[in-house]
């Protein structure tokens, strides 16, 4: 039967490739993954994995190595205003989170979760991630796709999967270019040394700083012994899309001027801190063109403020080869009912997180007494649910193919 399926080439060894270069590769499937990056490098902070990833990730069987790598299981979120640090619940998880969705919610450093994917896609196929490969030019046949690669490589392969990113080479040979439109915010990354960070920032639970023109988020890596630290501000005199663009501590701390001590303590301790700003792209209509298809921020790029891109690109991994599976020879059928069942939810991620722009970076957040009416009212634990759990009960391993 392994021998009967497709060979599949992946564009891109980001988290969504290496998730579905794995899930091929327990199903069967000859794998080839071509990332342009001389080497994989751990790089980035941290990530939020919500119940509906945690799952996927249980699933494949990397629960031990993740743990392994430091991920935190969330006790719960809270929010918390910007200058005051009043604080209030969203909601428990923890075992409220194994009992309602039936898997944890883990804070885990980008970098790890990347080497614990790219690991066990070596020990599947050795050799089957080729560093180097930048794509130049695609073409396909009426029996193949044909890929052409900056170091004068070429290969072919049955089906091409295209999961390299917002800056897709595969989406743009695919659709045309993009119009990328500059959000009005940028984002800080950092990392800070817990045992620097005073005992009440020392808890394992994710917090949303909520403030006017701007929020942060802060939570613990690395068995609690870094603190992952974004905050993101309105400004109009940066554009630069890179994660690797370094930054200085005085002018993230001058971004967040006013803002509670802890806030600014985290920035002070985090070390140099990286910039980038946000830009949103309008959603495709479809992801596909005959033998290749879309994964992750390929074909779904998302504002970060529901903690779901890399779970999106989880997600998007399995349901694709449930479809592979399902469909057997029939790639065109496979690829239509993994488009049909994946843009309807990615897009209402996408438009979800939008929504939460104006939500964390209220004007009204500027008055304490107002502040705290906005917090009680968004905030309110019918309404946190009405908002997250949709997104924590969904399970790709179930959905009907």
């Amino acid at each position: 039967m392994a021998a009967m399926k497709h060979h599949c080439a992946i564009v891109g060894a980001g988290i969504g490739g290496l998730t579905l270069a794995l899930s091929l590769l327990r199903a069967g499937y000859r794998v080839d993954v071509y990332e342009q990056a001389p080497e994989l490098l751990e790089l980035g902070a941290g990530v939020q994995l919500a119940p509906n990833g945690t799952r996927i990730l249980r699933h494949l069987g990397l629960e031990s190595a993740l743990m392994a790598k430091g991920a935190v299981e969330a006790a719960g979120k809270e929010v918390r205003i910007w200058n005051t640090g009043e604080t209030w619940p969203l909601f428990d998880l923890g075992e409220d989170s194994m009992r309602r969705f039936g898997a944890p919610y883990w804070m885990i450093h980008r970098g790890d979760l990347h080497r614990v994917l790219l690991d066990a896609v070596l020990r599947e196929a050795p050799g089957s991630v080729h560093t180097g490969h930048r794509l130049t030019d695609l073409g396909q046949s009426g029996d193949d796709v044909s890929l052409r690669f900056a170091n004068g490589a070429e290969a072919r392969a049955d089906l091409m999967i295209g999961a390299d990113g917002v800056h897709s080479v595969v989406r743009r040979a695919l659709f045309g270019e993009d119009a990328a439109e500059f959000t009005g915010i940028v984002a800080w990354r950092g990392l800070a040394p817990m045992a620097a960070l005073p005992a009440s920032l020392r808890r394992n639970v994710g917090t949303n700083w909520v403030g006017p023109g701007g929020h942060c988020i802060t939570y613990p890596l690395r068995g609690e012994t870094v603190m992952n630290f974004v905050g993101l501000v309105e400004r109009d005199d940066w554009r630069n899309e890179s994660w690797t663009e370094a930054g200085t501590t005085a002018e993230s701390l001058a971004d967040f001027e006013g803002w509670h001590p802890l806030i600014r303590q985290v920035i002070a301790e985090a070390g140099t801190p990286y910039l980038w700003a946000l830009l949103q792209r309008p959603s495709l209509e479809r992801w596909t063109s005959g033998r290749v298809t879309l994964l992750g921020d390929a074909c779904h790029p998302t504002l970060p403020f529901l903690a779901q891109g890399a779970i999106m690109a989880i997600e998007d991994a399995i349901v694709l080869t449930r479809c592979l599976e399902a469909y057997g020879s029939d790639a065109a059928g496979a690829f239509a009912r993994y488009e049909a069942l994946r843009l309807p939810r990615t897009s209402a991620i996408v438009n979800g997180s939008r929504a939460n722009t104006a939500r964390f970076h209220n004007p009204v957040l500027a008055d304490r007494d107002a502040a705290i009416r906005y917090v009680e009212t968004e905030w309110k634990p019918e309404t946190v649910r009405s908002r997250y759990d949709w997104l924590f009960a969904y399970d790709a391993m179930q959905v009907e193919i």
